[in-house]
């Protein structure tokens, strides 16, 4: 049976819609595919420490292997690590510590896409270029307070001096007597009070004193008188 042209238009028409479908759905995998420039590493320093953080980008979210090598003359000096990280379209970091130090350079690897029965990873390369680190070195940020510093000798004591040759020392009983001169807090006796400590009379005394001079005052003079009458009795 042999085809209308009718029909051999439409299949054809047909054949030519699936083909650009399918290069349309190349396309679109192809660009929703993990790819190497959707990863970036940088060099960063996070409490006065160096850290070197890989971001992943892949909106498909594709697991992958990102490993860090420190390059010297354009070889691997030594691994800094290899860390595994789902991308997304926001980001996604991975940090590896490092004390890195100024101008080094550092050699970025990943690895993605890569399963079980596949012969080819989507991602097996480099991130160009190389990472190169900032000029400066990171600082510790955490301020020491100041330790006081200890005397290494204490002052010497004072001495007492020794007494010059000759002079003599004060006593215990010297020193502790109080200075001649010094007024007593106890209250002075008077005049009258005195009198009456030493003779232990009464306030009459001076009284009684005077009436007795006075007698003997008299008395000698009767005394005197007698005498004088006898004389002058005995000369008659």
């Amino acid at each position: 049976m042999s085809i209308s042209r009718r029909s051999a238009r439409t299949l054809r028409a047909l054949g030519v819609a699936s083909a650009s479908a399918a290069l349309a759905l190349g396309a679109a995998g192809s660009a929703l595919a993990c790819d190497i420039t959707e990863f970036s590493a940088e060099a960063k320093c996070e409490g006065g420490k160096g850290v070197v953080v890989v971001t992943d980008k892949d909106p498909t979210g594709t697991p992958a292997v990102v490993s860090v090598f420190l390059e010297n003359n354009g070889a691997d000096a030594r691994k800094v690590g290899q860390k595994r990280v789902t991308g997304s379209l926001k980001g996604t970091a991975v940090t590896f510590t490092e004390d890195w130090q100024p101008n080094a350079i550092y050699r970025v690897h990943v690895t993605a896409g890569k399963g079980k029965g596949k012969k080819k990873a989507l991602v097996d390369a480099d991130i160009a270029p190389n990472l190169t680190t900032p000029s400066t070195a990171c600082t510790t940020q955490e301020s020491k307070s100041p330790t006081p510093s200890t005397p290494t000798s204490r002052p010497p004591s004072p001495t007492k001096s020794a007494p010059a040759a000759g002079a003599t020392t004060p006593s215990g009983s010297q020193s502790s007597t109080a200075p001649a001169g010094t007024a007593s807090n106890a209250p002075s006796p008077a005049a009258g009070d005195s009198n009456l400590a030493e003779t232990g009379a009464s306030s009459n005394t001076g009284l009684i004193a005077g009436i007795a001079v006075a007698l003997v005052v008299v008395g000698g003079g009767a005394v005197f008188l007698g005498l004088r009458r006898r004389g002058a009795n005995g000369g008659r």
